[in-house]
């Protein structure tokens, strides 16, 4: 059996190990520091989103409390234009009636009279007879006659 004496190790060879722990010591920092980095992203881009999400949940609610507003406001338009067209339907009636009694009163007395045709409003609502307006943005009143 032979023995081998123990082996002594240089001072080049501590230094290289030593060289080579220091190595791996600053590796570990440096990705301890790139996770560390990595992390504080993440967190920075969670609070982002979670910030985004609250700003839509408000934009969303304001929209929805404007769709209501209009639905409103459209219900009650849409009740004001019913009560005008059947208003609209009755006054056309009376007219017509009225012109009928005209036609025969100008028919038995033999005096010529003036009766002027009713256009029908419902099915050509640009001949009713309202003045000529130009239109403007600033006009408030175009939509009367």
């Amino acid at each position: 059996m032979s023995s081998t004496p123990p082996r002594q190790s240089s001072g080049s060879e501590e230094d290289q190990k030593t060289g080579i722990d220091e190595r791996k010591r600053k590796r570990m920092l440096s990705n301890r520091e790139s996770a560390r980095r990595s992390r504080m992203k993440k967190q920075q881009h969670l609070d982002d989103l979670i910030s985004q999400v609250a700003q839509l949940k408000n934009e969303n609610s304001q929209i929805l409390m404007q769709i209501n507003l209009l639905t409103q406001q459209f219900s009650k338009v849409d009740m004001d234009n019913t009560v005008l067209r059947t208003q609209v339907m009755e006054l056309t009636d009376r007219l017509q009636s009225l012109n009928s009694v005209l036609r025969f009163v100008e028919e038995f007395s033999g005096m010529a009279m003036d009766i002027p045709e009713i256009p029908d409003p419902l099915l050509k609502p640009w001949q009713l007879p309202c003045p000529a307006m130009p239109i403007t943005a600033a006009s408030a009143s175009m939509f009367q006659c």
